[in-house]
């Protein structure tokens, strides 16, 4: 071999090796730019949330998923995967109102949940005989006939002791009925809660006035929610801190009956529940 050949095969080879790391350095550039967009897009935009339980029947189902909007209420750590970066207070806070869906960090526990915003900072919240009362005045609420959830792999028909499940069926398909209704804040929206037993374990709660800097959150599920009535030594939430918002519950983009396989493609489909995309969070729920 020539001395010239030796030469541009050397020549081809470093041109090889750096053609390589190039398209390399390329690459992770990429992946780093889609990492990076992602990240801010679940931190200041939106991100997705599951529904894991019933306590917010039936607005939302087990196996929903809602679009959660992040900017509303200004952010915190929490408005962040993985909380990070880490700071104290929010950032362009905003209060919600009444009436909103929220998710927000558990005071006590790494879990993310979703309640509605019933009493703001300084408002006295009381619950007499199943009914909320809120600044010294009852909240209207409205008899609604009964709530029927269909029953499906994720959604068994729970019932609250002493009561006991009632199942319709209508087409072949289960349905659990639930008392049911409208309550309406005051200045705020209209929305269906259910109201399971007469004398249940949170149906008296005490007047208490919201502290500053945080608030008081109910499942619409009244009987079957560990939420701001029960204090957090007993497994509910107490009063939330606003620093742990997440954001704004502001769609159903997706819902599934808990029938699917990951390994199954094509039940994705079968267990979609079409006619839940697209609800929103107030008025009579469907």
């Amino acid at each position: 071999m020539s001395a010239r050949s030796s030469r541009r095969s050397r020549s081809t080879a470093v041109s090889r090796k750096s053609y390589k790391k190039e398209s390399a350095g390329s690459l992770l550039r990429f992946l780093l730019t889609i990492a990076a967009i992602a990240w801010a897009f679940r931190s200041l935009v939106g991100a997705p949330f599951n529904i894991p339980s019933g306590s917010m029947l039936p607005t939302l189902y087990i196996g929903d998923y809602v679009a959660v909007s992040k900017w509303p209420y200004g952010y915190s750590r929490y408005s962040f995967p993985f909380t990070f970066p880490s700071f104290g207070g929010r950032i362009f806070g905003e209060l919600p109102k009444r009436g909103d869906v929220v998710v927000f960090r558990h005071p006590n526990e790494d879990a993310d949940l979703i309640k509605r915003v019933i009493g703001l900072p300084g408002d006295r919240i009381e619950v007499r005989d199943g009914r909320l009362i809120l600044n010294g005045r009852p909240v209207p609420r409205q008899a609604l006939p009964a709530a029927k959830v269909a029953v499906s792999p994720n959604s068994p028909c729970r019932a609250i002791p002493p009561s006991a499940p009632t199942v319709a069926v209508v087409n072949d398909q289960p349905l659990c009925l639930y008392r049911a209704f409208l309550e309406t804040l005051p200045g705020g929206p209209s929305y269906t809660v259910l109201d399971q037993v007469d004398h249940g374990a949170a149906d008296d709660f005490p007047e208490t006035t919201v502290p500053a800097g945080h608030l008081f959150l109910m499942g619409d599920n009244r009987d079957d929610s560990l939420d701001s009535r029960f204090p957090t030594i007993n497994g509910g939430i107490g009063m939330v801190p606003t620093q742990n918002l997440i954001g704004r519950a502001s769609v159903t983009f997706w819902s599934t009956d808990g029938s699917a396989s990951w390994f199954k493609p094509w039940t994705w489909f079968t267990a979609l529940r079409a006619d839940r995309i697209g609800n929103g969070y107030a008025g009579k729920a469907e």
